[in-house]
């Protein structure tokens, strides 16, 4: 029995990788005779599992989508990368904490006990990096009702709740907008969901927050998909968060030699451009939201610094200066 359980765990596992698979492959696999396959099939069934035959030079069976949801079998694998999806979900910002800590705790019950040992063993804390802000939590409906349109094509209409300025009160908030947009992406950004998406009053991409979005019913009428610019979301909504002026790259860019490898900035560098000069030598064009920003993220690399350019980037060098010096003086 227990050698008939885990074949039928490894069927199920093959079928649910791919979508046809021919009978004398699935043999083959797992080292069993065609027959041995059409009776596993046969239990797999049993348990609720719809598994069509097709037929052919390649005959062979599909598990198909079913109206209800049969009996769950996973490999130690799966369990564990299960658990491990469940327990970090509560970082995703989409509201689904609870959902998630339920849905671990219904897995968890009603596995065997030598794979609930080793589950109980794997306790994952998620930590995020500080924020100034906490991340705004999203209704998990807002998040479906977002990737359906998507998925569909269809023009979605939303009310969409504008930043407030810096400083503003809850009286100061500004006033929903109605807005009309063909939704293509909806992707995470630094702990945030945001909707990638042509709008239709304004004839251009733009990148909502999904937490200022208040979808409304029912939506608008199917579209073509339009290309992205560059054709890459990631690179499209990487481009859209560096400029504050809207030209997707960033406000200040500059260019220094350092006195260390390219080998040694590279590592430190995500966003910038390196090229390895020498031994202890290399080039490097960074960008950053300021000029004093920029000379201060070159500054910690604790290295010699040749300013290329441009003239702003050195009197930043030369602002920072006068700065640190004044505070040095002030701590004698």
């Amino acid at each position: 029995m227990p050698k008939t359980s885990a074949r039928l765990l490894s069927l199920l596992s093959l079928l649910q990788a791919r979508r046809d698979w021919p009978g004398a492959l699935l043999a083959e696999r797992l080292d069993i005779s065609p027959r041995t396959v059409r009776r596993d099939v046969d239990r797999l069934r049993e348990l609720g599992y719809p598994i069509v035959a097709f037929k052919g030079p390649d005959g062979g069976y599909r598990l198909d989508a079913g109206a209800e949801l049969p009996p769950l079998l996973f490999d130690d694998e799966q369990a564990v990368a299960l658990a491990v999806a469940l327990q970090i979900a509560t970082t995703s910002g989409a509201g689904i904490e609870e959902a998630a800590l339920r849905a671990l705790n219904t897995v968890r019950q009603v596995m065997p006990a030598r794979l609930r040992r080793r589950i109980d063993t794997l306790q994952v804390t998620a930590v995020n990096r500080p924020a100034i802000r906490p991340n705004p939590q999203v209704d998990s409906g807002v998040l479906l009702t977002l990737s359906v349109a998507v998925h569909a094509r269809e023009v979605l209409r939303f009310d969409y709740t504008p930043a407030s300025p810096p400083g503003a009160t809850d009286d100061d908030r500004a006033e929903p907008l109605p807005r009309r947009a063909q939704p293509h992406h909806l992707v995470t950004w630094g702990g945030r969901w945001y909707l990638v998406a042509w709008d239709l009053d304004r004839g251009d991409w733009r990148v909502f927050r999904a937490d200022r979005i208040t979808p409304r019913t029912p939506t608008g009428p199917r579209f073509t998909p339009r290309e992205l610019p560059g054709g890459n979301v990631a690179a499209f909504v990487t481009g859209r968060f560096r400029g504050s002026d809207g030209s997707g790259d960033w406000p200040c860019r500059g260019e220094v030699i350092l006195g260390l490898s390219a080998a040694v900035v590279s590592r430190y560098t995500h966003d910038g451009v390196v090229e390895e000069l020498g031994p202890d030598r290399c080039r490097l064009v960074l960008g950053s939201w300021s000029w004093p920003g920029l000379a201060a993220a070159i500054g910690r690399f604790d290295a010699d610094i040749e300013v290329v350019g441009p003239a702003e980037l050195k009197d930043a060098f030369a602002h920072l200066a006068r700065r640190y010096a004044d505070a040095a003086n002030g701590d004698r």
